[in-house]
């Protein structure tokens, strides 16, 4: 075997998920193999994982609804934050040629929609339930939510 085929041996090798090749004939004997960075490494985008187990009813249990979960910061502030009532990706505005829903400074009435989150390609409108302006978003555009997770500050008005 020639340099020349010993050459196009390994080309072959780096473009398929082989990870090692022993050829042998009557000159001697060739192992190559790939080495661990050359191989392709895919990671999987985080799966969200839904139990079918029920969720135990307790005085302090609350179903998931479609309206956003509302409750005092825990800053000296006086801001409310806005939380995502189920889990789901968050999307700030309609489609990706459409405006946002809102931006910092916005003032915001009850039933103003402040954002979608996508939950089963089921796409949920998630409207104010008080009064005010938006001080900060707290989660990225097009970024998964978890249930109760904060999504904005609001100064009340």
């Amino acid at each position: 075997m020639d340099l020349k085929q010993i050459h196009e041996l390994i080309k072959i090798i780096n473009k398929s998920n082989i990870g090692e090749i022993s050829i042998e004939d009557k000159d001697g004997k060739v192992t190559i193999k790939q080495k661990e960075e050359q191989l392709v490494k895919v990671a999987a985008q985080p799966q969200q994982i839904y139990s079918a187990a029920p969720m135990p009813v307790t005085e302090n249990t609350v179903p998931a609804a479609t309206t956003p979960i509302v409750t005092k910061a825990e800053k000296s502030d006086n801001y409310i934050t806005i939380k995502s009532p189920m889990i789901g990706t968050f999307y700030r505005r309609p489609s990706p040629d459409k405006p946002t829903f809102v931006e910092i400074g916005t003032e915001i009435q009850p039933g103003k929609v402040v954002c979608i989150i996508e939950a089963m390609k089921l796409f949920n409108e998630i409207e104010a339930e008080i009064k005010g302006k938006i001080v900060k978003i707290l989660v990225e555009d097009n970024s998964p939510v978890e249930y109760d997770q904060p999504l904005f500050l609001v100064d009340p008005a």
